[in-house]
């Protein structure tokens, strides 16, 4: 049973963690989740509000892994639950039609107690990446600091 921590906030950064039914990150691509776990960012602290199955996790790979089909339904559920950020321990090919939409983000850790407490701590540069809204947000990285890089299009 999933309990609702607060109501969702549309003006506030909302992050989505990929984590399996453990609740814990695996190395598995992010639309490849069994969950995702909903934070809210409020000005010093992550609020813990839900969490969300992923009902697109096998969604057309039968055709190949990493489908655009499934990476645009997963888009539009998370865009849906007003989610800015993903936080996951890698991304697929995907990566290029979700950091149009989304930050994307790295981790390195499998517990999301010490990936929330990491983040906390580098939550300055999530937001001014949203505040200076580019056409394709950077790929961060985060392990004992933070990197941005660039997402190449092909």
């Amino acid at each position: 049973m999933v309990v609702k921590v607060k109501e969702m906030n549309n003006n506030k950064i909302s992050l989505a963690l990929a984590v399996n039914y453990a609740g814990k990150f695996v190395q598995k691509h992010f639309g490849d989740a069994d969950k995702f776990l909903i934070y809210e960012w409020d000005h010093d602290k992550l609020v813990f509000v839900k969490e969300k199955n992923n009902p697109f996790k096998t969604y057309d790979e039968e055709h190949e892994h990493g489908s655009q089909k499934k990476g645009r339904a997963i888009i539009d559920l998370l865009k849906g639950l007003n989610v800015n950020v993903l936080v996951s321990r890698q991304f697929g090919r995907n990566i290029k039609m979700v950091n149009h939409h989304f930050i994307p983000v790295i981790i390195y850790s499998e517990k999301p107690g010490e990936v929330t407490s990491v983040i906390k701590k580098h939550m300055k540069w999530i937001e001014d990446e949203i505040k200076n809204r580019p056409e394709a947000y950077k790929l961060f990285t985060i392990k004992n600091g933070i990197l941005k890089t660039i997402i190449k299009q092909q």
